[in-house]
């Protein structure tokens, strides 16, 4: 019996009547409280506990990609660790990897509350959350904290340079640890004309701190964001973070599932043009239709009325499309991380056959709970002994 979903999952849903976002944020700060003392030793204890009931290795799961290793491919998306307070201790769930994020260069508080509501009758999210997050520096000095010995003066923070020889330039990721991929987001008080220089200067504090990059121009709760994966205002954010790449951290782009297939083809000549690393595919999505949900039970209005992004189970089909598409047009020759209504091994498995080369889960992994990644890598082991394949990475673009 799965303890989460037949008993916990009903009291946070139904029985607390808790507001999701207070929720997720008690349970974020305890995860970032478990991170910040794991050098304690009950609680290094505690931590290879939950790595021990909650992950699952296997060779066969295992893939590299631009010099990273994932030990599998089901990774935490952006969203859920915004701050990267609990960077350390998203492999102890079982996570291949895990993206921090979405972060902006000035602090912001978000959009008005309340902002996040579940709909379970459709197995989904709906958000405005609108980039709350403590800014790009706060999320630096958090990840030198946990991983380095970089120190940033005053003047470096204010002005979003790094030093040119820092103490620990790259943040270098020891096993047991997963790689840890940062999500870019424009500030909502930037112009859409200066929306450049804003992602070069997070990009600027933060690049040792991340081993791959994504320019996020796909949330629809920031005014504005959705018109930057056009080719001509992509072009210069794309062309500004390559020229300070110098490292040549992996940067992707992440679109929206919304878009026309000739907006998706073009944002993919931008790809190649500035030597991508890959395209996330996708964010949430504006539609409304087929969904159960009628009513926003906390706030009496109808779910067409509220603004924001639905997740989960609604985009599984269109996310996965997109997928295809994004695989068929590169003649799989980039790498695509899914993302969009992953709840069960089946949900990964479509994702990977259509073209991704990694998965990501957030909606899924609340209403699934934490048990959800090792049931999925099983359910993938399972697909692949069946097909009588040996590696996860025989699977992708897999015609069936």
């Amino acid at each position: 019996m799965d303890i989460y979903r037949s008993a916990i999952r009903p009291v946070l849903f139904s029985g607390l009547k808790a507001d999701p976002e207070w929720l997720h944020q008690q349970t974020l700060s305890t995860f970032g409280w478990l991170d910040r003392h794991s050098h304690q030793p009950y609680l290094s204890w505690l931590q290879t506990r939950l790595a021990r009931s909650y992950s699952l290795t296997d060779p066969r799961l295992s893939q590299t990609f631009w010099g990273l290793n994932f030990s599998n491919p089901i990774g935490l998306a952006a969203g859920f660790d915004k701050d990267g307070v609990a960077s350390g201790l998203w492999h102890s769930f079982g996570f291949g990897f895990a993206e921090l994020g979405t972060v902006t260069f000035h602090a912001q508080p978000g959009n008005p509350r309340p902002r996040l509501f579940r709909l379970p009758l459709d197995q989904a999210a709906l958000n405005r959350m609108g980039f709350n997050n403590q800014g790009a520096a706060a999320m630096a000095a958090t990840l030198q904290q946990r991983w380095g010995e970089q120190e940033m003066s005053q003047e470096d923070e204010a002005t979003g340079r790094s030093r040119e020889q820092p103490l620990a330039a790259t943040r270098h990721t020891p096993q047991p640890f997963c790689p840890l991929g940062i999500n870019l987001g424009k500030s909502k008080i930037t112009p859409l004309e200066d929306a450049a220089m804003d992602y070069l200067s997070s990009f600027r504090l933060l690049k040792h701190w991340g081993d791959y990059f994504v320019v996020n121009v796909s949330s629809p709760n920031t005014p504005g964001l959705r018109s930057l994966q056009s080719s001509e205002q992509l072009d210069p954010i794309l062309s500004a973070l390559q020229q300070e790449n110098t490292e040549r951290k992996p940067l992707l782009v992440k679109i929206a599932p919304d878009l026309e297939w000739d907006a998706i083809a073009a944002i993919l000549d931008l790809v190649q043009k500035h030597q991508l690393a890959g395209i996330i595919a996708t964010n949430t999505t504006i539609r409304r239709d087929g969904l159960k949900t009628q009513v926003v039970s906390s706030t009496g209005n109808t779910v067409q009325s509220e603004a924001g992004g639905i997740s989960g189970a609604p985009l599984r089909e269109r996310s996965t499309a997109v997928i295809r598409f994004v695989w068929q047009e590169t003649q799989g020759r980039l790498p695509i991380i899914g993302v969009g209504g992953v709840f069960t091994p089946e949900d990964a498995w479509e994702k990977i056959t259509a073209g991704a080369s990694l998965v990501q889960v957030y909606t899924g992994w609340i209403y699934e709970g934490p048990t959800m990644v090792s049931r999925i890598l099983n359910g993938l082991l399972h697909k692949l002994e069946e097909r009588g394949l040996t590696s996860i990475s025989q699977a992708i673009g897999l015609v069936e």
